[in-house]
């Protein structure tokens, strides 16, 4: 029997949003990883004040991608400039449906003339692979999924991240000298413990130091290496904990909802996903239920990748972006909550706060009026707060206006979108995004 396809998941369902929508869902965290290894408090401030090691081997999905017309199949899918894309430089990867609304974003790495690695979420994934295949491109893909769905084979890739303000010291230690001189998204090949490894200018929290990929084959070795130079640092490991809420403090929303699934010329595409992905799995839930699945949708403008994206080419999505980068009608922001508020609805010692519910944000004293929706909120232990990345509408969005988040899950189908559950309401503060000085001024200019 053949295993379901998203298509039979929506089909079952009855729409998306019955299919997808999950009230107290446990968030997602990294496989393999233990939750915690100095404590979730103590890993999140070593981003800050000292120096961190995260291991990022096994919760991503690697598509390795050659042929004659690898270069010619990504500029048609997706929004990223190509004429200024150089071997060993990497790039947020952008890819929109018809509507210009965004699929997911990805790391891409070019490591050849016609040669590169996608690497993050499989749906930005899946979605190169089927328009390779509908335009008959002449390309070959070989994809390592993350362990959860490959089981108990070793990844073909280690990543290690080092960050925080001793990670120069620690990683000129263990390299013999100073990180390459690259840019943001740079790369350069350096040898740790005689083993080759890719330096890549690149981190989630957005502070100093880098990204080192290589041969999992090599993976104790150099990480035995980078552990005994970080011990005289105080180096600390980020546990499965900590490691996701890197992106409260440098802005960066994980968790987009695809936009596949009502689309009819997407029917064959959509039985070409299995059910068991991240486009059938992952969970929507919150304060905020509309039983439209494009309420959820969001443009790459609005999550901040205006930088990434090049209007010099044809690519899926091109008119309605081109609209899009003109009128879409939010922007990313950062919420700060209100510390009273917090302890009034979580408690005076909340403990760990982390999850991706879509909850409403309305302004102050216009309960009902929808002004933007979290995508993203934990506890940041270094602002003693509980914060949100969030798109809001743009009127609502300069720094300091007040506005109150609706903490809740709403029970989905059968009861209204607008029902009046009772929800507490926090009062939060705009603040940008990324939150984080130096994510925000200066972490993508370092050399």
């Amino acid at each position: 029997m053949a295993a379901p396809t998203l298509q039979d998941g929506l089909e079952a369902a009855g729409s998306a949003v019955n299919l997808l929508w999950k009230p107290n869902a446990a968030p997602w965290t990294p496989e393999v990883i233990e939750p915690e290894y100095a404590g979730w408090k103590v890993e999140q401030a070593s981003w800050y004040d000292s120096v961190t090691i995260a291991d990022l081997s096994h919760h991503m999905s690697d598509t390795f991608i050659t042929g004659p017309d690898a270069t010619a199949m990504l500029r048609a899918v997706s929004a990223n400039d190509y004429e200024s894309f150089a071997i060993d430089q990497a790039k947020q990867f952008v890819t929109v449906a018809a509507d210009g609304n965004i699929i997911t974003d990805g790391i891409l790495l070019r490591t050849g003339e016609q040669a590169y690695t996608l690497s993050g979420v499989s749906a930005a994934q899946n979605w190169v692979k089927y328009w390779a295949g509908a335009g008959g491109y002449d390309v070959a893909f070989e994809t390592d999924p993350e362990s959860s769905v490959r089981g108990k084979d070793d990844p073909r890739l280690f990543r290690y991240q080092i960050q925080g303000p001793l990670a120069g010291e620690l990683l000129a230690d263990v390299l013999g000298g100073p990180f390459p001189e690259v840019r943001f998204f740079g790369s350069a090949m350096v040898e740790i413990a005689g083993r080759p490894v890719r330096a890549l200018r690149h981190g989630m929290a957005g502070q100093a130091g880098g990204e080192l990929i290589g041969d999992y084959r090599d993976a104790a070795v150099v990480k035995e290496a980078l552990m005994r130079a970080g011990e005289p640092l105080g180096l600390v490991h980020q546990g499965a904990w900590s490691y996701p809420t890197a992106s409260l403090g440098s802005g960066w929303i994980p968790s987009p909802t695809p936009a596949i699934y009502t689309d009819d010329s997407l029917t064959d595409y959509r039985r070409g996903v299995s059910l068991f992905s991240y486009e059938g799995q992952k969970a929507l839930q919150g304060s905020f239920y509309s039983p439209a699945i494009e309420d959820y949708y969001c443009s790459p403008y609005e999550l901040g990748y205006g930088r990434s994206i090049s209007f010099n080419h044809d690519f899926i999505g091109r008119e309605a972006l081109l609209e899009a980068r003109e009128h879409a009608p939010r922007t990313k922001v950062t919420l700060v909550f209100d510390i009273d508020d917090v302890t009034r609805v979580l408690g005076e010692d909340p403990g760990f706060v982390h999850h991706y519910w879509r909850n409403r944000v309305e302004p102050v004293g216009r309960p009902g009026t929808l002004a933007g929706l979290t995508f993203q909120t934990g506890w940041l232990d270094p602002v003693g707060t509980v914060m949100a990345l969030t798109l809001i509408d743009k009127e609502h969005a300069i720094p300091g206006t007040e506005v109150e988040v609706v903490w809740g899950q709403h029970p989905g189908a059968g009861t209204a979108p607008d029902a009046d559950l009772g929800f507490p309401r926090l009062r939060a503060t705009v603040a940008p995004a990324p939150y984080d000085v130096l994510a925000r001024t200066g972490y993508r200019d370092r050399a």
